[in-house]
């Protein structure tokens, strides 16, 4: 997928639970700060926060050191936001409150990244109506594209597929990121790529996250094509690399 690279907000969403949007949202970073732009990230929503171990913020700034991380809402048991919320009997995430939130971020940086929580129609808190809301509408109100994080193996297409087409229906435009790319690729991994090539904004290496963050940083542009502010722009010649 080729393109000029996105500035503004960005939402960075995932066909799925567990599909590397973190380490995604940390390469994106990594990649925008070494061509000089100045990156915010934002969590609205963070969930399972009960056993103290570090959020998704802290990981994006362990390893790509955002200038600016914010998360918005934290809430103890590993569900999606809106019944994390309802079952600790906290304030659920209100929609306008987060997009006036990256609205501010943006006022003051070159890119916002915006990491959501599970899949693209996950319930994140509700509206001013009472109705819930997820990271699609909240790309629709911020008017930004989104970033899809898929994973790599079987299953993947139909995920990615629906996720894309739930964004079209929104007008939203988006692009595909492979998580987590084997070592040691099989065939329906490369039947996939061959597949997925037309939406690519990158593929990250499986691991990625317990790199170095040195190295992550240094790494990062060569994961990513010119839309993400990294220098992947032969799918071919990458190919050929990996194999």
């Amino acid at each position: 997928m080729s393109g000029d690279p996105w500035r503004g907000p960005v939402l960075v969403t995932g066909t799925d639970t567990g599909v590397g949007k973190t380490v995604a949202t940390s390469a994106i970073t990594a990649a925008a700060q070494a061509a000089g732009l100045r990156v915010a990230v934002v969590k609205p929503g963070q969930t399972g926060t009960a056993t103290g171990d570090p959020g998704d913020v802290d990981e994006v700034t362990r390893l790509a050191a955002p200038l600016t991380g914010r998360t918005l809402a934290s809430f103890p048991d590993p569900l999606a936001p809106l019944a994390a919320a309802r079952v600790a009997a906290l304030p659920p995430l209100e929609l306008y409150t987060v997009v006036d939130a990256v609205r501010e971020e943006t006022d003051k940086h070159d890119l916002v990244l915006v990491e959501g929580a599970g899949g693209l129609l996950v319930p994140m808190g509700l509206r001013p109506s009472g109705e819930p809301w997820t990271m699609a509408d909240l790309a629709v109100a911020l008017g930004c594209p989104a970033v899809v994080v898929a994973r790599a193996g079987l299953g993947t297409l139909n995920h990615t597929a629906l996720t894309l087409e739930a964004l079209e229906r929104r007008a939203v435009p988006a692009g595909v990121l492979l998580g987590a790319w084997p070592a040691e690729p099989e065939l329906v991994h490369w039947a996939n790529l061959s597949d997925l090539v037309p939406y690519l904004l990158g593929a990250l290496p499986a691991g990625a996250g317990a790199i170095d963050p040195g190295v992550f940083r240094r790494s990062a542009p060569g994961w990513l094509t010119p839309a993400l502010y990294g220098v992947l722009d032969d799918w071919r010649t990458w190919a050929e690399e990996v194999s």
